[in-house]
């Protein structure tokens, strides 16, 4: 619901007062749910993003979308799509992240949204509702999601935080994919000890909010809770040069996977080694095929 262009680039050194010359900037289709469809489109699968649009960069948008070859569906809106920058200082090889906040959403606008989701014509095995939500579009939009996607028969996968993310689960989903920081906000308390965060984990599920919880542990990896048990998933030790889209890519292995039959163990550790194939690549180019399989398998081995 809250798209942008990543403008991603590099300077040498970032010094406060002076004019800095950059590095020729690259440009991509950027935001949490747009970077899961170019992340599952990267990994050989195939999906349909859905999103609001406006302007000319909304324009230059759907440009950037043609180009990788996603398929996408537009939705109209009364505004300029948002800009995001990432800008690499390349003496200390530090990552300064500038997000932008969305253009203000009518309920007409944001309305629209959800009719065109739910007209979807095609069966819908699962519906991914990630990131921030605009101005003007309601807290509970993603748990309006979640009730289209039981009216229509699809699972659905939520990947945002706050109040977006509470009253998503209040209506009930299939998964939800929190970093521990937006884990330990819905929780309302810190909880350092792993055991607490799998109990808290647990209660969701067993409350039948979320069917399974997938948390980023940042460097200790994920951790995946169900009906079925828990597994924490450490994917190998990567280079790392970026960390913009590690989440999301986690995301799209672990729906792609699910959707080509795996089951949730192998779909999460697969997302496990998307997210951290992801950090291997600059900018906000997410994760290559080629790393992510070649880390899934090494989980896999660790694993059996």
């Amino acid at each position: 619901m809250n798209p942008a262009i990543d403008k991603s680039s590099s300077v040498e050194h970032v010094i406060a007062e002076r004019k800095l010359y950059c590095k020729t900037p690259r440009f991509e289709p950027g935001g949490g749910g747009i970077n899961v469809t170019r992340a599952i489109k990267k990994l050989g699968g195939e999906s349909v993003a859905l999103y609001p649009s406006g302007g000319p960069t909304g324009e230059m948008l759907r440009y950037l979308f043609e180009q990788e070859g996603l398929d996408h569906r537009p939705i109209p809106f009364n505004g300029w799509t948002r800009e995001n920058l990432v800008m690499l200082e390349e003496s200390t090889g530090q990552q300064y992240r500038f997000g932008m906040p969305g253009h203000h959403l009518s309920e007409a606008e944001w309305q629209r949204c959800l009719h065109e989701l739910s007209a979807i014509n095609s069966k819908l095995d699962f519906i991914v509702a990630s990131g921030s939500l605009p101005p003007g579009v309601p807290e509970d939009f993603y748990a309006r999601v979640a009730r289209i996607g039981k009216d229509i028969g699809a699972q659905v996968v939520v990947d945002t935080s706050g109040e977006a993310l509470r009253l998503a689960l209040s209506e009930g989903v299939y998964l939800i994919k929190p970093n521990i920081r937006e884990f330990r906000e819905l929780a309302g308390q810190e909880m350092k000890e792993e055991s607490e965060i799998k109990n808290m984990a647990m209660e969701i599920v067993r409350s039948g909010q979320s069917k399974a919880v997938v948390i980023s542990l940042g460097a200790a990896g994920i951790l995946m809770v169900s009906q079925e048990g828990h597994e924490r998933i450490q994917p190998p030790t990567v280079p790392i040069v970026s960390k913009v889209g590690a989440g999301d890519s986690t995301v799209a292995g672990i729906v792609l996977s699910l959707s080509r039959g795996n089951s949730l163990p192998d779909a999460a550790r697969f997302g496990a080694a998307a997210g951290a194939a992801a950090v291997m690549t600059p900018g906000t180019e997410l994760c290559r095929r080629e790393d992510t399989e070649r880390l899934y398998e090494q989980i896999t081995l660790e694993s059996a």
